[in-house]
C-alpha cells in the first residue's frame, strides 16, 4: 500500500454521467467538468491529484461487451505502466458492473496497482443521488491505502472485484458480497500468459441455467455457434438431469471437441461439489469442472481470461479449479 500520488479516473459511461434525453437518460460526455466543479464544494482532505479519461462514446453499461472489457484493461495498463498512475478509479454503469468487476480482476492479475470501480444508482446532481458520496468515497479509501487488486465500492462498502454480485435495483446497497464456499486450492506462482501485460483476444462464451425440461437440442444448438467456452448453471450442489442420456451425450461431445465446461450453482450461496449426489457426478463424467463457489460474474470472467489469453482446454480447466485472486478461496 502506497500514497496515491496520481490516480487515473476512467469514466465509461452509466448512470453516474447520465443525462436526461428526450428519450429518457443516457450516458453524457463531459463528466470531468462536472467533477470538478463538485471536488471544489467537497472536503479535500484525503482527495488525491487525479487526471481524468473518457471510454468513448460512453456507454449505458447494458451495452458492455467483452471489446470494453478488453479496451478498459489496456486503457488501465497503460495509466499504470506509461502514465505512472498509482491507481485507477473506473466510472461505470451498474447493470453489468459485477461482471466488469470480475473480468478486470482476471484481465489485471499481477497489476502493481490498486484498481475500484464504482458508480450510482441515481445520476449525479438528481435531488438525494449516491453519485458524488460513491464517487468521493471510492477515491478516499484508495487515498487511505488499498492492496493491488480490484475491488468495488458502493454505499458506503469496499467489496472484492471477483465476488462481488449485484441484488437490487432500486437502492443504493444494490451490491454485495454473498457467502459462499470459498475453499479452492490457491495457486502457486502464476502462468507467464496470465499476467496483466499479455494480450488476449475475444472469446465465444455462453452461460445456459439448467431447468426442467431442458433439451439436448438446446445444448446442441448453443454449441453450434461455436461456442469454446460454456458455464452450467446447475441445481444444487451441481446437479442436474442426469437421467437424459441424449442431455449427458450432448454434453460429452462438447467436451470431447475441445469446449470447456464449467459449472456454478444457481443457488445465491451455493458451490458445486459433484461427488455429493449421482446426478452431480454424471455431469463431472461427462466432462464437466466444478467452478466451486464462484459468481456467475467471476466464472463467466475467468472463462473469458483463461481461454482468450490462448490456453487450451486441459490447461483451462486445471488453471480454473485454481484461485487465482481470491474468487475461490479466502485470502
Amino acid at each position: 500500500m502506497t500514497a496515491i500520488a496520481k490516480l487515473l479516473v476512467l469514466y465509461t459511461g452509466g448512470t453516474i454521467g447520465m443525462q436526461m434525453t428526450t428519450e429518457g437518460l443516457a450516458p453524457g460526455s463531459g463528466f470531468e467538468a462536472r467533477l470538478r466543479a463538485q471536488q471544489a464544494l467537497e472536503d479535500p482532505a484525503g482527495l488525491p491529484p487525479w487526471v481524468f479519461q473518457e471510454l468513448l462514446p460512453p456507454l449505458d453499461s447494458a451495452n458492455m461487451s467483452q471489446s470494453h472489457w478488453l479496451q478498459m484493461a489496456a486503457l488501465i495498463r497503460a495509466a499504470v505502466d506509461e502514465q505512472r498512475c498509482d491507481a485507477v478509479l473506473v466510472l461505470h454503469g451498474t447493470d453489468t458492473l459485477a461482471y466488469s468487476a470480475a473480468a478486470l480482476s482476471f484481465l489485471l492479475l499481477g497489476l502493481p496497482a490498486p484498481v475500484v470501480l464504482t458508480g450510482s444508482m441515481q445520476p449525479a446532481g438528481a435531488p438525494g443521488s449516491d453519485a458524488w458520496s460513491n464517487l468521493f468515497g471510492a477515491m478516499r479509501a484508495l487515498h487511505d491505502g488499498l492492496k493491488t487488486g480490484v475491488h468495488l465500492f458502493f454505499d458506503g462498502a469496499l467489496m472484492h472485484g471477483a465476488r462481488v454480485t449485484k441484488l437490487r435495483s432500486d437502492a443504493f446497497d444494490a451490491f454485495t458480497v454473498l457467502r459462499r464456499r470459498r475453499e479452492g486450492e490457491i495457486a502457486g506462482a502464476l502462468l507467464a500468459a496470465l499476467d496483466y501485460r499479455q494480450p488476449r483476444q475475444a472469446v465465444n462464451l455462453a452461460v445456459l441455467p439448467l431447468f426442467p425440461g431442458i433439451r439436448a437440442s438446446h445444448v446442441r444448438a448453443l454449441l453450434a455457434s461455436g461456442v469454446r467456452g460454456l458455464l452450467l448453471e446447475c441445481y444444487g450442489s451441481g446437479t442436474g438431469p442426469s437421467g437424459d442420456a441424449d442431455l449427458l451425450a450432448a454434453l460429452r461431445e462438447a467436451h470431447a471437441d475441445g469446449v470447456v465446461l464449467a459449472a456454478i450453482s444457481q443457488c445465491p450461496q451455493g458451490h458445486v461439489e459433484f461427488g455429493v449426489y449421482a446426478a452431480g457426478s454424471q455431469l463431472r463424467d461427462a466432462g464437466l469442472i466444478s467452478a466451486g463457489g464462484m459468481t456467475r460474474e467471476a466464472a463467466l470472467g475467468k472463462l473469458f481470461t483463461l481461454l482468450g489469453a490462448g490456453l487450451g482446454q486441459a490447461e483451462a480447466r486445471r488453471w480454473l479449479a485454481l484461485d487465482l485472486c481470491g474468487e475461490m478461496a479466502e485470502r
